[in-house]
């Protein structure tokens, strides 16, 4: 890979963190030079990484400006109708795919997961993501894998206004731990079931929690 694609995937991994974490705020405007800055590179690399950000749907660019995608309850619920359809599917192919390697980093996760404070939700929620992506990898098909990595980002903004609240994150251990046997198994229906009703099971808690902060 040369220098600038190394540049850009460094700017857009580090502003995408900015935006998904609410450092940049939801409808702010993006000064390209002072991002620039902040992540110590140049010019070219944050355009580039913003175009893709475009294309994700995190960043607008109206007639004049960029700015930070506004975040909006009716579009998680869109978000979370499509999760719902892929991630059993995922963990139903994970089944189907996974190797001894990617139960042990699953089954690795479990425990790095079971290890956090339960008072450290932020932590939580960053291993959570790293299991989702590993079950995504493990079922064999890097294009789903893609396409739920997005998916995750564009909630994952409205999971950090909410994560304050997200007492029950620490149960998911226990939801992860059934999934993995299940996958260990060769159980795809199993699997896919337990995803269904973990991923149903958060939404309708931060919908209620969103609601409630409206």
């Amino acid at each position: 890979m040369d220098l600038a694609r190394v540049d850009t995937q460094r700017a857009y991994e580090l502003i995408r963190e900015k935006i998904t974490t609410l450092e940049l705020k939801p409808g702010s405007s993006i000064d390209e030079s002072k991002l620039a800055k902040e992540i110590d590179t140049g010019l070219t690399p944050v355009r580039e990484a913003l175009k893709l950000l475009i294309h994700e749907h995190l960043v607008e660019a109206p007639p004049r400006g960029l700015y930070v995608t506004e975040v909006k309850i009716d579009e998680l619920q869109k978000i979370s109708n499509i999760r719902l359809l892929l991630e059993p599917y995922t963990a139903r192919q994970a089944a189907k795919h996974a190797t001894a390697d990617d139960l042990i980093i699953l089954e690795a996760l479990c425990q790095e997961q079971a290890e956090v404070p339960r008072d450290e939700p932020r932590q939580l929620f960053e291993v959570d993501h790293k299991f989702h992506h590993a079950l995504a990898q493990a079922a064999d098909n890097k294009y789903l894998a893609q396409i739920l990595e997005q998916f995750y980002g564009l909630s994952q903004r409205l999971w950090f206004m909410a994560l304050p609240h997200l007492g029950f994150l620490p149960d998911a251990v226990e939801t992860h731990l059934e999934m993995v046997e299940a996958i260990k198994t060769g159980n795809g229906d199993r699997a896919a079931e337990i995803m269904r009703e973990h991923i149903q099971d958060f939404y309708d808690k931060v919908f209620k929690i969103l609601k409630e902060m409206d």
